[in-house]
């Protein structure tokens, strides 16, 4: 500046700022004044500063803390998802299969807090005892659902990991006894999401040391139903998987350092009192160092209040008290300075002109102080359009891991370039850079880095004074991105398997999942041959055509490339420069034509522990895995694991079902695949209701029993069923139902078979009638078969159905042959023998019953074959057999005994009555001769009888008795009828 210029500032600073009549003593003192009024707004400045920074870490720590326990509570949740996705990808999990899982899971080490993983059955009131005795049967002796009572649903502990120590304790509890679980259990039923309970006390407590306990719950529907509504979900109940959470357990190890200086209560519901009370003790905190905040999870809600224990954030406590030291020392020296400088008036006035212009940099200087102390918990970075840097708090320089040394004030492209280098992709960060936000609105994007870390970058314009600037806001939302991201990967995943997609769609959908989240990361899955000893490209979607077929089938040698290490020793290999490790010697040129500058490799296992094949990152620069990036090839190696080996399982149920198809398409048995799970339910409902004997009651209503068995769906039949039922080549199901197998007539056997398979039976048998697509009725023979896992839906049995008309009518024939006399028709002697036996057994029973035995003989039988030969003798015996029919009643049994000797039994019958009846047949014999040719033969009976007595031993004496009176009429002159009534035979009638 000019020196006229100069002077002409001074001057009438000299006359208006510093008059003459002001003494030095005058002046130091309103210096002194001066400072002193300036050191209290200072200090107050900064006890005010103090207090926002110290409520911004306040709440940032209780946000932090809060955030952390709504992390592991989705860390608990993603366990149960992986239950459902074992249940969802196997029709049956038995206990064994169930322990391997979780305890590959190692919940101590990786999920403090749950107490125990476990599935709960659904077991009816009808199904209760075939369950109890099912559980005792596979060793659990004392097994029982406890607490006890009849309800209508039970849902005891049936599967529970770890299954020692206190979780004994909760083997067979029933959670529908208890409202708080109850409740949990039907929202998560109704709607297929994750549900959580209220406060509960777990069943392992053993009354020391308690902790208040809760419980997270996820249904598991049967896989061959539906469930997309609520109707649906209720009837595809299968049971549920769940974790016990013991509240002290789970919060240990939730905070970081800054953690032990936070009081942390926590209440079950939005409520503040001790009804509700989860965790922590009442605590006593200034109203603003204390916040209540609500939490939401899984469905449920618990209100977290938290506050400043004494002695929190005091590392800027200290700031007041060293600016207002700081004030009045600066104070003391400018007043000694100005009353030195104020012996002279020239030197005076210079000098309060340069304390001036000192006090408004300082102002400046701490106006821009201020600015950055007001910054977020966010990352922040401020620049005035052109690149020049204007301020950054401290978060953002540990986001950005920006050096000591680099002077990003000074040099604002070298921070950019700083920020570039650590980006996959920087064109998201440029165009922030490049284009000047509007007034008003806000950009956000997405940045990936390449340690695996994403940031979400907002930016927006801001006024600072006359100058206009732009603000930038980075926050880390690294989990939350992987969680989510893995999150639709598992579930992509898990959707494939359970809809039997061949393996290597399935291994591509992983890959490109991984890679989604990724951007830098080039991903492959090797599998092992069947031999163990070569590599196959299982996915590797990104990779250049040439490099996968390189890889394929190349020898598995622990010094031939990260993969062959890794299957060989087991464990990860990291190879952070594929350009220099002697591992890659022999493929080092291939990986460079690929671009491949880095690769880790991590085994991939079965729940057993085999090592199946690899799951490789590569990356396109030289890189170590971070901490995220070695938790994500962990999981994906996981995943890759269950994938491929529930997929190779799929491929030899495949194999098996086909075989399976194979004999059961050509059994020459009839086989019918049945579902009966809509009749079970409306037996279910009967039992319910009380019914107790199923089978009376639906006999006693044939329609009910017609409309229950309606619902009845055939799923498969076999060639040999449909010729069973004359049906065409074709398996038209719609034309098939159950009275293919039970018809009307059927409904007695119908009736037992539903009674039976409602009351648990596994296996039941019966011999029913049928009617034919022709309506021709025929008779078979049934086996109802449960399939094992479907005891408690019924919905896959398998009946096996043979034809036995044909076998009846020949059975009947034989049993006809070999009780009946062939020329009379009559009933022979054995089978008369045999009715005698059962009349004898039935009279001692009943000693107050009568019967009577007769004997009759044809008189002169031999003349007449000698005269007229055995034909005409034939004749003769028919002749006779049909009078004696003809006057019998139902109740008597007629026999032919001998060549031409018959007998008769009447029971309920005294020796009068059967003298009368005997004397009438005598009759009508004699009365009817037979005609052969011209010849007029006549025909005349001699009849023996004596009463059947149940005192004696034996039904033989009453034949004796009963011959001895036949002989006696024959002695006697023919005939005629004789009585042996225990002594010596008397005349019954005369001969006529």
């Amino acid at each position: 500046m000019p020196a006229n210029e100069n002077n002409a500032v001074s001057q009438p600073f000299k006359h208006t700022i510093v008059p003459g009549w002001l003494g030095p003593h005058l002046l130091a003192g309103l210096v002194l004044a001066i400072c002193l009024a300036a050191t209290l707004g200072a200090w107050r400045a900064a006890r005010h500063d103090v207090d926002q920074e110290a409520r911004a870490e306040f709440n940032f720590r209780a946000q932090e803390l809060l955030h952390r326990l709504s992390l592991r509570m989705q860390a608990y949740t993603q366990v149960l998802y992986g239950l459902q996705g074992l249940y969802a990808s196997s029709d049956f999990v038995d206990r064994q299969e169930f322990h391997v899982y979780v305890q590959s899971l190692q919940l101590g080490q990786h999920f403090p807090g749950i107490h125990g993983v476990g599935f709960l059955g659904l077991v009816t009131r009808a199904q209760r005892e075939a369950h109890v005795a099912l559980l005792r049967q596979q060793g659990f002796a004392e097994y029982a659902i406890r607490p006890p009572g009849d309800r209508a649903v039970y849902t005891p502990v049936v599967y529970l990991e770890p299954f020692s120590g206190s979780n004994l304790r909760a083997f067979g509890f029933d959670s529908y006894s208890e409202p708080v679980r109850h409740a949990a259990l039907d929202q998560a039923r109704d709607s297929g999401q994750p549900a959580m309970t209220g406060r509960v006390r777990l069943v392992q407590e053993s009354g020391t040391a308690e902790q208040a306990g809760f419980m997270i719950v996820l249904p598991i529907y049967r896989n061959q139903m539906t469930h997309d509504s609520v109707a649906q979900r209720r009837l595809a109940l299968d049971g549920f998987v769940y974790a016990a959470v013991r509240m002290g357990d789970l919060m240990g190890g939730l905070g970081d350092e800054h953690g032990a200086s936070l009081a942390l209560e926590i209440f079950d519901g939005e409520r503040i009192d001790e009804a509700g009370r989860m965790l922590g003790q009442p605590f006593q905190a200034a109203q603003e160092r204390s916040v209540v905040r609500a939490i939401d999870l899984t469905g449920h809600r618990w209100s977290a209040r938290i506050g400043a224990l004494p002695g929190f954030a005091r590392a800027g406590a200290d700031k007041p008290r060293y600016v207002a030291g700081a004030g009045l020392l600066l104070g003391l020296g400018l007043t000694v300075l100005t009353w030195v400088l104020a012996r002279s008036r020239a030197d005076a006035r210079a000098g309060q002109a340069r304390v001036l212009v000192l006090a408004d940099s300082a102002q400046r200087s701490q106006a821009m102080l201020r600015s950055i102390l007001d910054a977020t918990v966010d990352g922040i970075l401020v620049d005035d359009l052109h690149g020049r840097v204007i301020s950054a708090n401290q978060r953002f320089r540990e986001l950005w891991q920006v050096p000591e040394q680099l002077d990003w004030q000074a040099d604002g492209a070298a921070l950019f370039a700083h920020i570039e280098r650590q980006l996959v992709a920087a064109a998201p960060f440029r165009h922030g850079r490049e284009q000047a936000p509007r007034e008003g609105h806000e950009r956000r994007d997405v940045l990936h880095l390449n340690d695996g870390r994403v940031l979400e970058q907002y930016t927006r314009a801001v006024q600072l004074g006359s100058e206009r600037a732009r603000l930038w806001s980075f926050r880390d939302i690294s989990q939350r991105s992987h969680v989510e991201q893995r999150e639709r990967t598992r579930r992509q995943v898990l959707e494939l398997l359970a809809s039997g997609a061949p393996l290597p769609g399935v291994l591509e959908a992983m890959v490109l999942g991984v890679e989604a989240g990724n951007p830098a990361m080039l991903c492959s899955i090797l599998l092992l041959d069947p031999s163990g000893q070569r590599f196959r490209v299982g996915a590797a979607p990104s990779l250049p055509d040439f490099y996968n077929r390189a890889i394929d089938g190349g020898p598995v040698d622990p010094e031939r490339g990260s993969c062959g290490r890794a299957v060989r020793t087991g464990q990860r290999v990291i190879v952070a420069d594929i350009a220099t490790d002697p591992l890659w010697r022999d493929d080092r040129e291939v990986a460079g034509r690929a671009g491949l500058q880095s690769c880790w490799s991590e085994p991939v296992r079965a729940a057993g522990g085999k090592v199946l094949g690899t799951f490789a990152i590569y990356q396109r620069r030289p890189e170590r895995p971070g901490a995220a990036q070695i938790a994500l090839i962990e999981e994906a190696s996981h995943l890759a694991g269950i994938a491929i080996e529930q997929a190779q399982s799929a491929l030899a149920l495949r194999a098996g079902e086909a075989r399976f198809r194979s004999l059961y398409d050509h059994a020459p048995v009839a086989l019918w695949e049945q579902d009966w799970s809509q009749a079970r339910v409306e037996l279910d409902l009967l039992t319910a209701a009380g019914v107790r004997d199923l089978a009376a009651h639906l006999l006693a209503d044939p329609e009910q029993l017609c409309r229950i068995g309606a619902l009845v769906k055939i799923k498969d039949v076999n060639a040999a069923a449909l010729a069973q039922v004359g049906a065409a080549p074709g398996k038209d199901l719609a034309m098939l139902g159950l009275e293919h197998n039970f018809d009307r007539r059927a409904l007695p056997a119908l009736a037992r078979a539903m009674a039976a398979l409602a009351g648990g039976a596994r296996v039941f048998a019966c011999e029913s009638s049928f009617s034919r697509l022709d309506g021709v009725a025929r008779e078979n023979e049934l086996t109802l078969l449960v399939m094992p896992g479907h005891e408690a839906s019924l919905d896959f049995l398998i009946v096996s159905t043979l034809d036995i008309t044909e076998r009846k009518r020949m059975n009947d024939e034989l049993v006809l042959l070999a009780s009946t006399d062939s020329l009379t028709g009559l009933p022979n002697r054995r089978q008369f023998m045999t009715r005698l036996e059962d009349e004898h057994a039935r009279l001692r029973r009943d000693p107050a019953a009568r019967a009577t035995v007769l004997m009759l003989d044809l008189d002169h039988f031999k003349g007449i074959n000698d005269e007229h030969g055995h034909a005409v003798g034939d004749t003769v015996l028919r002749h006779v057999a049909a009078l004696m029919l003809d006057g019998r009643r139902k109740i008597d049994t007629l026999g032919r005994v001998g060549g031409e000797e018959f007998a008769i039994l009447l029971p309920g019958t005294d020796i009068a009555q059967a003298q009368v009846f005997a004397e009438r047949l005598r009759l009508r014999v004699a009365g009817a001769p037979v005609m052969a040719g011209a010849a007029r033969i006549a025909v005349t009976l001699s009849i023996g009888m004596a009463a059947l007595s149940g005192a004696e031993i034996t039904y033989d004496a009453v034949l004796v008795r009963a011959d001895k009176a036949l002989y006696c009429a024959k002695r006697g002159g023919r005939n005629r009828v004789e009585i042996h009534a225990g002594g010596a035979p008397g005349r019954a009638a005369a001969q006529t």
